[in-house]
């Protein structure tokens, strides 16, 4: 055999290495895009995860809000009189702003007529009296927590309109296993190359080469896939020398630290939570709770001014509590920001997610990485098999034509 037959076979497990390297690759990258539908109908891609955004959101929130999170739980960890505590100087310029407007709104030749002495008692009153209504309010909503927070909705919905948000997720939680899976292409692919030299030399239709670009492109991206999640609880080998587990498994305290910062950091950031209380689906109900203790305090401060109370009609009163409870929401979320380091410490959702994710069991940890692969898994391996096959096309025309 001449030197160029011998480097012309030697080329088959290098091509196949490349073959199943490039074949790897260009699966993980239709995992993840296009993250927006490009192409013209009925030749249309989008990655898989963004296209299924709402199913695999679905998937992996149910980990977070099953086994790793409970709102009640966490929200009890906030102390009320703390919360009024750190945003007492915004309550105080809050109520005087609230009794400004209702005044000048429902009774403005009565405010205008009344001494400075008895307006400064007014937002004295006023003042003192809105920090404890902040303090039932949350107590309130601590009792009634899960109908006004849905953590499975506020994280559904920030993932579905922020799907390149979803990918970040999966790509960085993934990393080692997606560089696995594009490395383990060359391995497998130049393992099944040696195989194809061989059996070339001896035997070599026109056909073999795309048969075994196919077997390369389907038997690297399964074999790949299947090494990062089995097996799920260690197996020793070689009299226990030989440790052997699914390699995101081995992997799962870091995967725990990366996805907790994640979940903190971008979706239920102290901010967000509030935010979507005050204006999420919940809202209504925590709009009920804020009037119920507006309309208190006002009918208790009232209680105490008669002499000027009685002077103004039921209309003009009914009215100003509105304006108080409507001004009091509109505020409120602007106020409460002041008491955001305070609530972050004492949330500690970073710290509580990364100690639970670390506790759960094999099965549920994969739980959480799986649904990236499991979703359309079959159309990866088999777009690698059929550019696997391709790609064996050419080798025969370079190779042997």
């Amino acid at each position: 055999m001449s030197i160029s037959e011998i480097l012309l076979y030697l080329a088959i497990p290098i091509s196949s290495g490349l073959v199943g390297w490039g074949t790897n690759i260009l699966a993980i990258k239709m995992t993840f895009y296009p993250v927006e539908a490009i192409g013209i109908r009925p030749f249309v891609w989008q990655g898989i995860i963004p296209s299924k955004a709402l199913k695999i959101a679905n998937k992996s929130v149910d980990l977070l809000t099953g086994k790793l999170l409970k709102i009640d739980e966490q929200f009890a960890k906030i102390e009320p009189h703390r919360v009024a505590q750190e945003i007492q100087t915004d309550l105080k310029a809050l109520s005087r702003r609230i009794i400004n407007e209702a005044m000048e709104a429902q009774a403005p030749r009565l405010w205008e007529k009344l001494p400075d002495s008895l307006k400064q008692t007014a937002y004295e009153r006023v003042s003192e009296e809105l920090p404890e209504v902040v303090v039932l309010v949350l107590q309130d909503v601590k009792t009634e927590i899960k109908q006004i927070l849905d953590l499975k909705t506020l994280t559904i919905k920030s993932l579905t309109q922020n799907k390149a948000l979803l990918n970040e997720i999966f790509i960085r939680c993934g990393r080692e296993e997606f560089r696995f899976i594009e490395r383990s292409g060359i391995y497998f692919g130049t393992g099944f190359g040696i195989i194809q030299m061989f059996v070339c030399y001896f035997y070599n239709p026109w056909w073999l080469l795309p048969a075994f670009g196919l077997l390369i492109g389907y038997a690297t991206n399964y074999l790949a896939i299947n090494l990062i999640f089995r097996p799920l609880k260690p197996r020793y080998y070689f009299f226990g020398k030989i440790k052997v587990q699914g390699l995101f498994l081995k992997r799962q305290h870091e995967v725990a630290d990366e996805y907790a910062g994640i979940i903190t950091e971008e979706i239920l950031t102290t901010r967000n939570i509030f935010d979507f209380m005050l204006r999420g689906p919940g809202s209504a109900k925590f709009a009920q709770i804020v009037r119920s203790r507006v309309v208190h305090a006002i009918d208790d401060l009232t209680g105490s001014a008669k002499p000027i109370i009685n002077i103004w009609a039921e209309k003009e009163l009914a009215a100003i509590k509105n304006i108080a409870v409507y001004r009091f929401l509109e505020e409120l979320p602007l106020t409460l920001r002041a008491s955001f380091p305070y609530a972050e410490e004492a949330l500690n959702m970073r710290e509580m997610l990364r100690t639970k994710m670390k506790q759960l069991t094999p099965t549920e940890f994969v739980s959480f990485l799986r649904p990236a692969f499991q979703e359309d898994e079959w159309i990866l391996i088999l777009v690698g098999a059929i550019l696997g096959m391709l790609a064996g096309i050419m080798q025969f025309i370079l190779l042997f034509l």
